[in-house]
């Protein structure tokens, strides 16, 4: 059976922590900002999970 290939857009979006969690980044945070408020801003920063029904998806385009 052949390897399978990574999704290289994916590959950059999302990373792998050593316990196997999938993180990635919060949308929403690229601009029209000024109407946002800080708070929503601040809460943009923080990294965020892979939802759990995205999981085996995003781990089988990683090839994870």
């Amino acid at each position: 059976m052949p390897k399978l290939k990574t999704r290289k857009g994916l590959a950059k979006r999302i990373r792998v922590t050593r316990t196997g969690k999938l993180i990635r980044a919060h949308a929403w945070k690229s601009h029209l900002l000024e109407h946002k408020s800080a708070k929503r801003k601040r809460a943009y920063r923080a990294s965020a999970g892979v939802h759990r029904t995205d999981r085996k998806a995003v781990r089988r385009a990683l090839g994870v």
